[in-house]
């Protein structure tokens, strides 16, 4: 990895551990401050409300502060909340540091992606974006372990501190070597709100938040997939789920390559992949060996499909002002994520099992496959109307021969 690259990974790896570790400290959480669980898990609530709704309004009210001061920013306020979070008395003031971690949350990703994009070569801005997106995948794969493990050993605000700690690393790296020039950006808010009158920018949020959906509507339940419908012990959950991890590591470098290849194309078969393997899931998944394969090519292709997902929004915002975009997808993967958790926890509501959860994750996949195709189709058109040589302009049409009247000869020779 380009060493500009890495503190831009190591960015978006603390926030993603901060988002995530939540869950899995949550009943610490609500022993020590004295509170439900079930009022705990607000802060997760809160957090991801406070993403979707909070994350554009700063991301445009930032829109014309030069990169490098506003990654500094951002990331000097996240660390700043995790230490309020971890030194937080009552739930009222851990709530508060939540919410004002949620605050940078959108705007840091969007910063990281849209600037990992312009140090990129020209065709290679998905893989570029894909080793940025690595560090959500380690945020998965180590930092909610080790938070975990760290609330073990430590109590839940070590989980806190630590991160505050990793933050304050990527903070120092980014003020060493910047990853770009201090310099003030194009474009204003006035640019960024024109760019989402993009259509096809539009319709890459849209395919963003269905994509998610259906990776949702059957991950939310992958420890009940694994140990009712598999028969796994549930001691077993933790390493299963690392399988599944390593697998969305190597599926996230593959689809940033596969995305720099043929952007569209790539899109349309990963989700037709992960659409499949969650069909065969629902209709095999009881066979405790073929489940972990299918888990673990589920694992690669929904993070195979975010590179492309990311590139999209860059592409279809040209040399405009993408970080608004940027900004407002990443809301649209939460929007996915909570519709694809309630949807799946509607269907197990009514009695309708885990098969027909997966079953919903697999046309919901399919769904947002059809809008893939219809953009693909959409791009070819417009690659043929560019390329067709305009029609010749007829050849003009000779006037027809007017009679001139002779001209009278002079002569100049006197008479005889």
């Amino acid at each position: 990895m380009p060493f500009a690259l890495f503190p831009l990974m190591l960015c978006v790896f603390s926030v993603g551990s901060a988002e995530l570790v939540v869950a899995g400290v949550l009943p610490a959480i609500a022993g020590d401050l004295d509170v439900s669980l079930s009022d705990a898990g607000l802060l997760v609530t809160a957090y991801a409300l406070g993403v979707v709704v909070l994350g554009p309004l700063v991301t445009l009210a930032t829109s014309r502060v030069p990169r490098t001061p506003l990654l500094l920013g951002l990331m000097g306020l996240f660390t700043a909340s995790n230490v309020l979070a971890a030194l937080a008395p009552t739930y009222a003031v851990l709530m508060a540091a939540r919410v004002l971690s949620a605050i940078t949350h959108c705007t840091l990703f969007a910063v990281c992606i849209v600037v990992a994009g312009s140090l990129a070569e020209k065709g290679k801005e998905a893989s570029a974006v894909s080793r940025v997106a690595v560090g959500l995948n380690l945020a998965t794969v180590l930092g909610v372990p080790l938070g975990v493990l760290l609330e073990e050993h430590f109590g839940w605000r070590s989980a806190f501190w630590s991160i505050a700690g990793l933050s304050l690393v990527a903070l120092a790296l980014v003020a060493w070597r910047p990853p770009v020039a201090p310099v003030p950006v194009a474009g204003g808010a006035v640019d960024e709100l024109r760019v989402l009158r993009n259509r096809t920018v539009q319709i890459a949020i849209l395919l963003t938040a269905l994509a998610m959906a259906g990776v949702f509507t059957a991950y939310t339940f992958v420890n009940p997939i694994l140990t009712s419908m598999g028969g796994f012990a549930p001691s077993t959950v933790s390493w299963l789920l690392l399988l599944v991890g390593c697998g969305s590591l190597i599926g996230n470098l593959i689809g940033g390559k596969l995305a720099d290849r043929a952007l569209m194309p790539s899109l349309v078969g990963v989700l037709a992949v992960l659409g499949a393997d969650l069909a065969l899931m629902a209709l095999g998944g009881d066979l405790p060996w073929l489940l972990l394969i299918l888990l673990v090519v589920f694992g690669a292709a929904y993070f195979a499909v975010m590179p492309g997902l990311q590139a999209r929004i860059l592409t279809a915002a040209g040399g405009g002002a993408p970080t608004l975009a940027i900004a407002i997808n990443i809301g649209a993967f939460n929007i996915g994520i909570a519709f694809g958790a309630w949807f799946g926890g509607q269907l197990l509501g009514l009695d309708y099992g885990l098969r027909t959860v997966i079953a919903a994750s697999a046309l919901l996949s399919w769904i947002a496959m059809t809008v893939a195709v219809g953009e693909l189709r959409k791009d070819r058109h417009a690659v043929r109307g560019a390329a067709a040589p305009a029609p010749a302009e007829p050849a003009p049409v000779p006037a027809s021969p007017v009679p001139t009247p002779p001209v009278p000869a002079t002569a100049d020779a006197s008479s005889d």
